[in-house]
């Protein structure tokens, strides 16, 4: 029985890591500013592993200008956008500050 209660313990908290993981990855690529003719998304992006262009979340903000305007886009600027700090412990004593970069992409839909 003891076994039993340990072992469901051990589903929960891996469901809930699961849970946690899909909801940061959902917040990846997001359109952070919307206008008439165009915005802003913005994607993270790891230095460390090709900078912003070669994030694999650049197509997924791709995706999100295409779905906006349709027609087709123009980017007009980009750059680092306001990142955010998060505290990171999985394990007493291995706590750290983890700095989530993120890239930003100025659009404007053609024809607007």
């Amino acid at each position: 029985m003891a076994l039993s209660c340990l072992s469901e313990r051990w589903i929960s908290v891996i469901a809930l890591t699961g849970l946690f993981a899909c909801t940061g990855c959902a917040d990846a690529a997001k359109l952070v500013q919307e206008t008439e003719k165009g915005g802003v998304v913005t994607y993270l992006y790891k230095a460390d592993r090709g900078g912003p262009v070669m994030s694999p979340h650049r197509l997924e903000a791709l995706e999100l200008i295409t779905k906006k305007c349709g027609t087709g886009y123009s980017i007009v600027r980009e750059g680092e956008a306001q990142s955010y700090r998060s505290i990171s412990g999985t394990m007493e004593g291995t706590e750290g500050e983890v700095r989530n970069r993120r890239w930003g992409l100025q659009f404007r839909c053609k024809g607007a």
